[in-house]
Formats: structure tokens, sequence, C-alpha cells
């Protein structure tokens, strides 16, 4: 049986290690220990997904609990997929957060037909900055 549990704390080896086990291992700095561990200790709401004492899914965010929540990383175990797990710890992100705050992500392209699927919203105007010399001088600012 999968118990959900929200805002408790995670070891960022923990994290690492459902990193690697799912899907996004791949497209996040797992190497990089120093780094995992702040992406841990900065995130402001957390949900995880347990099978007894088992890691098996996480839902990262940043949010201010009035306006918008980002869904920074969605991870499920691949022993652990398709069995509503990802759907349940959004809900769950849903449900610590006041009802009006939108939930926005960015997908990974491996998932990027799920979340359709799960009845979120398809939003074609995202924007990244990768880097801040990236950044135009522009006269005019919209």
């Amino acid at each position: 049986m999968i118990t959900y549990k929200v805002g408790n704390i995670i070891d960022h080896q923990q994290f690492i290690e459902l990193l690697k086990a799912s899907t996004l291992g791949e497209r996040r700095p797992i190497d990089d220990e120093a780094r995992m561990k702040r992406i841990v200790q900065h995130t402001n709401l957390m949900v995880t997904a347990w099978e007894d004492d088992q890691l098996v899914g996480a839902a990262r965010s940043i949010t201010d609990f009035a306006y918008r929540a980002y869904l920074s990383d969605l991870a499920v175990k691949l022993s652990h997929q398709k069995q509503g797990i990802g759907t349940e710890l959004i809900r769950q992100t849903k449900l610590a957060i006041d009802p009006e705050v939108v939930v926005v992500l960015l997908s990974a392209p491996k998932a990027a037909k799920f979340y359709p699927k799960i009845g979120m919203e398809h939003h074609p105007r995202a924007y990244l900055l990768r880097n801040e010399n990236e950044l135009k001088q522009t006269s005019i600012e919209h």
C-alpha cells in the first residue's frame, strides 16, 4: 500500500536515489551532491510517496502558498509508474496549498503526454533563461 506524506523532509541522498530510479535522473545534476543538497534544503513543499519505508515518489515544489506553486520535480520510480502515484502526488500538492493557488510545471520530454491525460491544462507561453548573458537590452519592455 502506498502512503503519502506532505511537508516531510527527506535526505538529499534519498532524493538522488529516487531520481536515478525514475526518468528524471538523466535531467538533474545528480552527480553534484552539494547542489542536490541545496535543491532539497530550499524546497518549501515536498510531497512524498512511500511503500512501507521505501521512497517511491516525490513532488518537489517551490511556492508562495498564495498565488503560484512551481512543481519543479515529479519523480516516480520506474517500477512504480502507471499506478496513479504521480497523479496522487500532484493532488496532494494541490491540497497542501490554498485552493486558488495555480500549480505550474515544465514537463520533461518523456512526461509531456502524461499531464494532459490527468487533466492539466497546456500553456503555450513558457519561457526559459539559462544564462543572464542571454538577456538582450531593449527599449520596449512588455
